[in-house]
């Protein structure tokens, strides 16, 4: 077997199953960080362009690009579809938050989100490894591969 494939079947049989209840509870928080972006765009241009060395001019697609990968990222995570592609690319997202945030507030500032960013990093990690977990889309597309349109197994 692959390390790919090991990493699957591991996730498979030594996944708990509150950890579906977390994996849901982060990807509806990333849904309501694209929506908050989407909400209000002075805000993540604040977090770029404020104290960070970003040139706007050569990065203006960076917010767009965020706040969709929140969104659809989390829309993604929260019904359990591509899981570990979705939380391995959020994990360059997530590091750019950290940073960001880092450089712009300060690390023990009370209102900054670092730690949010951390554990939300930390969190995708373990989905990478983890997957989705028995409820989700993954596992159902699995488990019904190779069936057709009326469940039935084909010849």
């Amino acid at each position: 077997m692959t390390i790919l494939q090991d990493i699957r079947h591991w996730g498979a049989t030594h996944h708990p199953r509150w950890l579906v209840v977390v994996r849901i509870a982060v990807g509806l928080f990333l849904f309501a960080k694209g929506i908050n972006f989407v909400r209000d765009t002075t805000l993540l241009d604040r977090l770029l362009y404020g104290s960070a060395s970003l040139a706007e001019n050569q990065t203006h697609w960076l917010p767009l690009l965020i706040t969709w990968a929140n969104l659809l990222g989390g829309f993604m995570l929260t019904v359990g579809l591509w899981t570990r592609v979705i939380a391995l690319l959020q994990l360059p997202i997530l590091v750019g938050a950290i940073i960001f945030i880092n450089a712009q507030k300060g690390s023990f500032a009370p209102d900054s989100e670092l730690g949010l960013a951390i554990l939300s990093l930390l969190l995708m990690i373990l989905f990478v490894i983890e997957g989705g977990g028995p409820l989700s889309l993954d596992a159902y597309f699995e488990k019904n591969r190779g069936r057709g349109s009326q469940g039935r197994n084909l010849p």
